[in-house]
């Protein structure tokens, strides 16, 4: 059986963060190809599904779902969600701070302050362990003028999210298997948003990670997604 993964990172990180999800599909002789935003050097690409896989999964995280293109869910047999949401900012009077927050970090990108900005966020995906211990990123590339443009039009995207990602809205008809894994001490996606994912897909299946961040670092996620994917398969 031919096993297909596409993978989408989330706002402000790049497509090396797959790469231990990479070695992992390859033992199991699975391929696993990525999106890219191209924040920093890497160029910006949508991955694609290859003509010959039975099984295609779609994994992302945090906004990388919302960034991956509908046509992609159309193909799919089963989803991930990594420390995702459906509206990224809460309705009413809980989503004032938030909203606040991100008004502040976009006008940080357009003044030219966006490293020091991304590097404040880094450390908040990255809690509870240092920053670190993440994979490099556009930050240590460098992020230009193209870079910060981009960041910033992902910025309002991620603003203005308020369901779930078109192309998987379309796919629950069909009963499409998802896994969704939160992580309790999220410092970037808040209860609320966690909550309402949830909500909006009732038969997902949820592993809920405490003691860890967004980042999802120390909780050895790969494994468990790998084999969420491999059980379904069985």
């Amino acid at each position: 059986m031919t096993v297909q993964v596409l993978a989408m990172h989330g706002w402000g990180g790049d497509s090396r963060c797959w790469a231990p999800w990479g070695e992992l599909a390859a033992r199991r002789g699975w391929q696993l190809h990525t999106g890219e935003r191209g924040y920093g050097a890497l160029p910006p690409q949508q991955p694609r599904w290859g003509a010959s896989s039975q099984q295609r999964i779609l994994l992302g995280h945090s906004l990388g779902p919302h960034l991956l293109e509908p046509s992609l869910w159309a193909g799919s047999t089963a989803a991930v969600l990594l420390a995702s949401f459906a509206g990224f900012v809460p309705e009413g009077r809980a989503g004032r701070p938030l909203r606040t927050a991100l008004n502040g970090m976009a006008a940080q990108l357009e003044h030219g302050d966006g490293p020091a900005m991304l590097a404040s966020f880094l450390e908040r995906v990255a809690f509870p362990f240092p920053s670190s211990e993440l994979p490099e990123g556009p930050l240590q590339q460098g992020i230009g003028a193209a870079g910060s443009a981009r960041l910033l039009a992902d910025l309002e995207r991620l603003a203005a999210t308020k369901g779930l990602p078109e192309g998987l809205q379309g796919a629950l008809p069909r009963r499409l298997p998802v896994l969704i894994v939160e992580a309790e001490d999220d410092q970037i996606v808040c209860a609320a948003s966690r909550a309402q994912l949830k909500a909006l897909l009732p038969e997902a299946t949820v592993i809920s990670l405490p003691r860890a961040g967004h980042g999802l670092l120390g909780a050895r996620v790969p494994e468990a997604v790998l084999n969420w994917i491999a059980d379904g398969l069985a």
